[in-house]
């Protein structure tokens, strides 16, 4: 099974400079640039049959491209969303801090409306083995999230504990593919980014 993670082009927020999480910002001019961008470099390179995608407005758009091309249908689930991040939502860094003080952040603490850090590892444990069970492994899937999201399929493809917050890029519409053959997991690459470097 081939897995092409990749995150969503540049959105809204990026230019409003607001927190975005699950707020439902579109791609802006450049974002659709770099979404029609990566969709070419991944047919030039790759046959997928199937894809998944958060149904946020950014990452349903990004997948809309890789859709067109390939001719395939777009499958949406909830799981795939960004972190839930409640009321902070939509506000720039300055008014979230002023409104809403960082708490003392545990496992399983919920503040403000948000899911807390273990609610939002079991929701990427849930898509990523739902993904895997579900499919073949001569499949070859594209699933389109959020910079978020993805660190944590990432720690969940991985296996490492809860606890442990390794991270990798992303990058607007960055790529990372991730094979299972014979129930052995592999990183071929992560971030892969060249589609978008010359566009402005």
């Amino acid at each position: 099974m081939d897995l092409f993670v990749i995150r969503h082009g540049q959105s809204e927020a990026d230019i409003l400079k607001v927190i975005e999480g699950r707020a439902n910002f579109n791609l802006t001019e450049l974002g659709n640039k770099q979404a029609e961008a990566m969709a070419n470099w991944v047919k030039e390179n790759y046959s997928i049959n199937k894809i998944y995608s958060s149904p946020l407005n950014r990452a349903k758009q990004t997948a809309e491209y890789i859709s067109k091309i390939f001719g395939i249908e777009i499958i949406f689930d909830d799981d795939l969303m960004e972190w839930k991040n409640g009321l902070i939502a939509s506000l720039t860094l300055e008014e979230a801090n002023k409104k809403y003080p960082e708490p003392i952040k545990y496992l399983h603490t919920r503040v403000y409306e948000q899911e807390s850090y273990i609610d939002f590892r079991m929701r990427s444990e849930t898509i990523i083995s739902k993904i895997i069970n579900e499919n073949n492994e001569d499949d070859k899937i594209v699933i389109v999230s959020h910079g978020g999201m993805i660190n944590m399929l990432f720690r969940s493809f991985i296996e490492v504990p809860i606890n442990n917050k390794i991270s990798i890029n992303n990058s607007d519409t960055g790529i990372h593919y991730w094979k299972i053959k014979n129930g052995n997991k592999e990183i071929v690459y992560t971030n892969k980014n060249e589609h978008i470097r010359n566009i402005k």
